[in-house]
């Protein structure tokens, strides 16, 4: 469902999503039904929300000896909801990033203007789950060829990204979509780039499916395969 002009509310029906490649993440369904037919958790409310240490634009703390990712995947409701749900994730915050404006707000996101991306930053245990294995979950969970739209979403916003943190993150990010496209029958157009300042968007953004107990985004859309 496109935004512009609209809410975001919305009750979408999520099928299963089988996701390959991510077995040792041991991720959870990403369906609205348990296997029991119960109501399957919407996010993960045990999961932190300050990954980071996350502010408008400061610089990022995480804690000990964890990392932080940046993604964007469209809507950014629901790729949060998403990444919460992946083991040895800490912490999620939504917000904007990779454009040129200080401090955008939502209003200024969604003017087209300010280039920057609607993003997730993840705070996560490499004890637990490696940057590779969030980079296959990445892949593995929208379409990584469709420009600036995920499903009805338009608009440079929802455009598929990887924000980098350092060398080793740019480097695993550059071969895991190599070796993604190799599978794939159109070109990747997910943009790679070192992260800049990550804005965090206002609170009522913040882990919303699970305020609103219900999947907010349709169901991502996957590419054409080989």
């Amino acid at each position: 469902m496109s935004r512009q002009g609209t809410s975001k509310m919305g009750g979408f029906a999520v099928a299963a999503l089988a996701v390959a490649g991510t077995a040792a993440v041991g991720l959870l369904a990403l369906s609205t039904r348990a296997s029991n037919g119960e109501a399957a958790m919407i996010g993960n409310p045990s999961c932190g929300t300050h990954p980071g240490n996350v502010g408008h634009g400061t610089a990022l703390t995480p804690s000990g000896r964890n990392q932080v990712a940046i993604f964007a995947q469209g809507c950014f409701w629901g790729v949060e909801e998403r990444f919460r749900k992946v083991p040895g994730v800490v912490a999620t915050a939504v917000g904007y990033t990779g454009g040129h404006t200080q401090n955008p707000s939502y209003d200024d996101v969604c003017s087209h203007t300010t280039g920057h991306a609607e993003a997730v930053l993840v705070e996560f245990d490499p004890g637990k789950v490696s940057y590779d294995e969030l980079l296959r979950f990445f892949w593995q969970t929208h379409d990584p060829t469709s420009g600036d739209r995920q499903g009805p979403d338009r608009g440079d916003q929802y455009r598929s990204a990887i924000f980098t943190f350092g060398a080793q993150q740019q480097s695993e990010a550059l071969a895991s979509r190599d070796a993604e496209q190799k599978h794939l029958a159109d070109p990747i157009t997910t943009q790679i780039k070192e992260a800049g300042p990550f804005w965090v968007a206002e609170d009522y953004h913040q882990q919303w499916d699970e305020k609103h107990g219900a999947l907010s985004c349709p169901v991502p859309h996957r590419p054409r395969v080989k």
